[in-house]
């Protein structure tokens, strides 16, 4: 059995870790807090109209239909969420601020698996609340994301770059394949869709127009020539067949990828908002490169900090003056460093095989072992992905309107809707304003399939200060 232990501790534990990823590891969780920052920032402004008890889809009613379905134990597995405990508007408002002093702490490298492990249940608290509000791959790929960073992460308050821990070969290379899997689940997606757009090379003719929050550089390519829309279809597809599978090649080609694939999402992110998705694929594509590259970038003054030896934090646990106490003390702590490291396998294995499954799912459905899948569906930590699988072809807006006197009508102005014909569009990413994205897909739907469009209407229609817009919280005194 030495040989299983021997390959838990080369995957799973860190000391035999990746030593050389310690600057994309420090790059990656330094961005995955801002990203952290701008999910809470949005919601502090939302969260009490989107769930609250006076909003459109109030948290407190859906735990309770929830546990009377399932029952509490049943209803806490199904809805991971600290509303359980409560879930009024206090609560809510503190859940968001807890989330953004987390994400700033992480941001600031301030005991960072404290921070993720802080932010992660407050942002599945809410995921697993809002209901409509939170059906986006965005959330998923987030919390998958924030979950595996936690194994990924180096101990410690002030870690620095963590050189005395350096990150477990299973954790990168989870996070490695969350990045493969959101480009090629992708590519099958358009492919399996059976979209003729994507096949006839005219997936991307009204694609900036279409799209839920467009801006206003969208709006100049929009107006490009039929070549160049063909062109980028050609290159979607073979960027998510193809070109991602240099994830598995030698060095250098990854290092080529990075170089193609990251100024490919930054064409996305001034194209379109969509909130904080690409930013998160972005620094996920950080992962392909090593320390040798990027060293050659630093300062010569930042070299020596990023480059420090793990060997000074390295005590000797057996030596010839060791008592009895201490070496009875030291067996502890390895069977408690054995104990964790096997959790850590099981959970990371778990995260593979669920990911993998659905991977496979997606091309046949062999009779693979459904339950751990199912198991970890609602902490949303092992996703399938699949984006503009069918791209739409029209643009449609739903729009609220009210009145004083039922003749002349004034609609309800929202700050990220593209409403006046005049005004350009902006540029707001990775801010992700809900009830705005929402109404994009509930315009592609029916009203039975959609009726949190008739509870907002009813929330305008009262006033609710929770669902009103705030550009216009007293725009009309009857309606």
């Amino acid at each position: 059995m030495n040989w299983v232990r021997a390959a838990l501790v080369w995957l799973f534990d860190s000391e035999p870790g990746a030593v050389g990823r310690l600057i994309p590891r420090w790059i990656f969780l330094r961005t995955l807090g801002c990203i952290y920052l701008s999910a809470f920032f949005s919601l502090v402004f939302q969260i009490r109209g989107l769930i609250g008890p006076q909003g459109i889809l109030p948290a407190n009613e859906y735990l309770r239909a929830v546990a009377q379905s399932l029952g509490y134990s049943g209803g806490l597995w199904f809805a991971p969420t600290l509303l359980w405990l409560s879930s009024g508007p206090h609560m809510l408002t503190a859940l968001c601020w807890v989330g953004i002093a987390a994400s700033l702490l992480l941001a600031l490298n301030v005991w960072p698996r404290g921070m993720l492990l802080i932010c992660f249940v407050s942002f599945l608290s809410f995921v697993s609340a809002a209901q409509d509000f939170s059906g986006y791959q965005s959330d998923g790929m987030l919390l998958e994301a924030g979950f595996i960073a936690l194994f990924f992460s180096p101990p410690g308050i002030r870690p620095g770059t963590g050189a005395a821990s350096p990150p477990s070969r299973a954790s990168l290379f989870l996070l490695q394949w969350e990045w493969f899997r959101i480009y090629f689940e992708s590519g099958v997606a358009k492919i399996i869709g059976g979209d003729p757009e994507w096949r006839n090379f005219k997936a991307m003719d009204e694609y900036y127009q279409n799209g839920p929050l467009p801006t206003w550089i969208g709006w100049y390519m929009q107006h490009l020539p039929h070549w160049f829309h063909a062109s980028t279809v050609l290159a979607t597809l073979a960027l998510e067949l193809v070109l991602v599978w240099m994830l598995f090649l030698p060095r250098r080609w990854r290092i080529a990828c990075f170089f193609i694939v990251t100024p490919w999402q930054l064409g996305v992110i001034l194209s379109a908002n969509y909130t904080f998705l690409n930013y998160l694929v972005l620094i996920l594509g950080f992962l392909l490169l090593d320390d040798r590259f990027l060293m050659q970038l630093l300062p010569e003054q930042w070299k020596t900090k990023t480059g420090a030896s793990s060997a000074a934090d390295i005590t000797t646990r057996n030596g010839p003056g060791q008592t009895k106490l201490q070496g009875w003390i030291g067996g502890i702590r390895q069977q408690l460093r054995m104990l964790k490291l096997s959790m850590t396998a099981v959970l990371l294995s778990w995260i593979f095989y669920a990911t993998t499954a659905q991977l496979i799912w997606m091309f046949s459905p062999l009779p693979l072992p459904t339950t751990p899948v199912a198991v970890l569906e609602p902490f949303r930590v092992a996703n399938r992905y699949g984006l503009f699988g069918v791209m739409t072809r029209g643009r449609y807006e739903i729009e609220f309107q009210g009145s004083e006197d039922g003749k002349n009508w004034t609609p309800y102005p929202f700050r990220h809707k593209p409403q006046e014909l005049r005004a350009r569009p902006g540029i707001y990413a990775p801010y992700q304003p809900r009830f705005e994205w929402n109404l994009w897909f509930a315009s592609l739907g029916n009203a039975s399939r959609n009726p949190w469009v008739l509870r907002a209407a009813a929330g305008l229609l009262r006033a609710e200060p929770d669902v009103l817009p705030r550009e216009a919280p007293k725009l009309f005194f009857s309606v």
